[in-house]
């Protein structure tokens, strides 16, 4: 029997048109049957984030940081033309129209699919989150962890 290929994305960005990059690279991977790790890392952890309000005792550091990051994938600003968050909008309106998935039904396929989706420890930790702020069904992590999946893939990204 052949092994299982393995595809692993390293998702730095917090560009609203750069994790649906990612994301949709992981579902078809996922559907030809890869394996498929996402590791989301500094500004790309935001598309893990709860959007609704969670109440966790953090310094004044801590708080600017969760205040001034967007809270989940639908609230990114995109890379190009963001034009003070009219961007997003036109390019929403335009996927709709087109029947493009969003990107958060884009991280719910990848969940069905069995995509693992790992938020980095470390920057968890530097930006002050704390997981009860991070979406059910995802992993923490080290990049010693990404490293071991990373190791014998066949497709790694850095997005």
């Amino acid at each position: 029997m052949a092994e299982k290929k393995k595809t692993t994305i390293v998702l730095f960005s917090g560009d609203y048109d750069k994790v649906m990059a990612a994301y949709i690279i992981a579902n078809g991977a996922a559907a030809y049957d890869h394996e498929v790790t996402i590791f989301h890392t500094f500004w790309g952890l935001n598309a893990l984030r709860k959007d609704e309000p969670i109440t966790v005792k953090k310094g004044f550091l801590e708080k600017m940081f969760g205040k001034m990051m967007p809270k989940g994938a639908e609230k990114m600003a995109i890379s190009n033309m963001n034009m003070a968050g009219m961007g997003p909008k036109m390019i929403k309106k335009v996927m709709k129209k087109h029947n493009v998935m969003p990107v958060s039904e884009l991280i719910d396929m990848a969940k069905m699919q069995d995509v693992k989706l790992v938020a980095c420890q470390m920057t968890v930790d530097l930006l002050g989150f704390d997981q009860s702020e991070i979406m059910d069904g995802v992993e923490f992590a080290g990049v010693a962890a990404y490293l071991a999946d990373a190791e014998d893939g066949n497709v790694n990204l850095f997005i």
